[in-house]
């Protein structure tokens, strides 16, 4: 294993893009930066379609549930930590999806996709599709693949957690 030389310096967002120069920019600047662009266009493709990424991924939950479904609590526990948002958050997305009439709730409290969640389900994931190949264009698998593999290195580098499952 080698280990860098490079000395670090200061976020600069017009620092030539010469290989030393980028090599000694910060990470936490630039991760933050891509993914506040990233969350921002995921989340305004999503709106113009009218669903939050909140009430997107509670649909895919309750989907993979299957008949069985799921209960608030379920999706509140399982989203808070990957989605980084309190629980209220959550529960009122649940809610929203409730009196759409995109998920029911039976007898015992366990939600379900109706036909009209699933009928959004299958329309926004058209719209994750297509943003997602907005977000990789000109990257190929091979280049996103090694972005990735660096930043679980990276993450792992620093005593992170476990990448969630979700």
């Amino acid at each position: 294993m080698t280990t860098t030389q490079t000395a670090p310096a200061m976020a600069d967002p017009a620092a030539p893009v010469d290989f030393a120069s980028l090599a000694a920019q910060p990470i936490g600047y630039w991760s933050w930066v891509a993914n506040k662009a990233v969350i921002q266009h995921i989340r305004g493709a999503m709106a113009r379609v009218d669903i939050t990424q909140f009430q997107w991924w509670i649909l895919n939950q309750t989907d993979a549930a299957g008949g069985s479904g799921l209960t608030r609590e379920q999706i509140r526990d399982s989203l808070c930590p990957v989605l980084d948002v309190g629980a209220d958050t959550i529960v009122q997305s649940v809610d929203s999806l409730l009196a759409r009439g995109w998920l029911s709730a039976d007898d015992q409290g366990f939600l379900h996709l109706t036909d009209a969640g699933r009928e959004a389900k299958d329309r926004t994931k058209e719209v994750v599709a297509r943003v997602r190949g907005e977000i990789h264009a000109g990257i190929t698998d091979e280049e996103y693949v090694a972005a990735l593999r660096v930043l679980q290195r990276m993450i792992e580098n620093v005593g992170g957690g476990e990448p969630s499952s979700v």
